[in-house]
């Protein structure tokens, strides 16, 4: 599974886990290109995530992180903020 995929992937999901449909987004996007990004066919800047984050009501790192967890899935949530963390003290 290709990056952009697993992002669509965790967009859906969390989408329909919070029972909005496509057109919900019509203020940050149209339709289309939501389904274009669902599908796995395009990638999203940093500035759509935060849009997308926003209609979602949760924080861009959310749709991020289940991105890369969807990417590997052996790897657990916990295990993933740990290096996110131990990286971010260092800069």
């Amino acid at each position: 599974m290709e990056l952009k995929q697993a992002f669509g992937t965790a967009l859906k999901a969390r989408r329909l886990e919070r029972k909005l449909t496509q057109e919900d987004f019509s203020d940050v996007s149209s339709r289309t290109y939501l389904s274009t990004l669902e599908r796995g066919k395009k990638c999203p800047t940093l500035e759509k995530v935060v849009e997308l984050a926003s209609v979602l009501q949760v924080h861009p790192l959310t749709l991020i992180a289940e991105s890369f967890l969807a990417l590997e899935p052996d790897q657990t949530l916990e295990a993933l903020l740990e290096v996110v963390q131990r990286e971010a003290q260092q800069a």
